[in-house]
């Protein structure tokens, strides 16, 4: 029995192991976005925050990580014009742009994207990467998600962090646990084939 290892070509994401075709780029794209919104319908109220818990952060760092940054940018994208034009899949069942959570999801779409521009340098293959792309994702989605929120609500800075990041990060650390044994073992996985 041979136990040969498939080699990667340098650059590439767990998505580039399937054949290339622009039907594949397209059906990733609107899967992940798809995936995206659906991960954000498990939405759990946080108390004394406009934002709830969802699985939507989860779901965009690993579009991020396994397609690339293009491809992750553009099933981010057509998430947040998607549910700008209505389509009601922001957390919870929701659509627009005028919410005080919508920041989050622009922040996802630099998360997904500088995930997967990192994916493309290996930061997905191994736990401790994995932990550091995932912890920089997170951080650039609330970077964005809380000042948005002291914004559209009139929240002081310190009381936006109060609501809208100090509750999420055990989830978040929660997540990328996850993450950090998903992504590599799916690495593993695929050089066995």
């Amino acid at each position: 029995m041979s136990t040969a290892s498939v080699s990667f070509r340098p650059g590439a994401v767990l998505a580039d192991l399937l054949p290339a075709s622009r039907v594949r780029d397209i059906a990733l794209v609107v899967g992940g976005a798809a995936l995206t919104g659906l991960a954000a319908q498990i939405a759990v109220p946080v108390p004394g925050s406009p934002v709830p818990v969802t699985g939507q952060t989860f779901a965009a760092l690993l579009v991020g990580t396994a397609f690339g940054a293009r491809r992750s940018f553009l099933s981010l994208a057509l998430y947040a014009l998607a549910g700008m034009a209505g389509v009601p899949w922001f957390a919870g069942g929701t659509s627009g742009a005028g919410g005080a959570s919508f920041g989050y999801v622009l922040g996802m779409l630099l998360a997904a994207t500088v995930a997967g521009a990192l994916a493309r340098r290996g930061a997905d293959r191994s736990v401790l990467r994995t932990a550091g792309t995932m912890a920089l994702g997170s951080a650039l989605i609330y970077a964005v998600g809380v000042p948005y929120l002291a914004l559209s609500t009139g929240m002081s800075f310190g009381a936006a962090v109060a609501a809208a990041l100090t509750p999420f990060l055990i989830g978040d650390a929660l997540k990328a646990a996850l993450a950090m044994g998903l992504l590599p073992a799916a690495w593993k996985l695929a050089g066995r084939k």
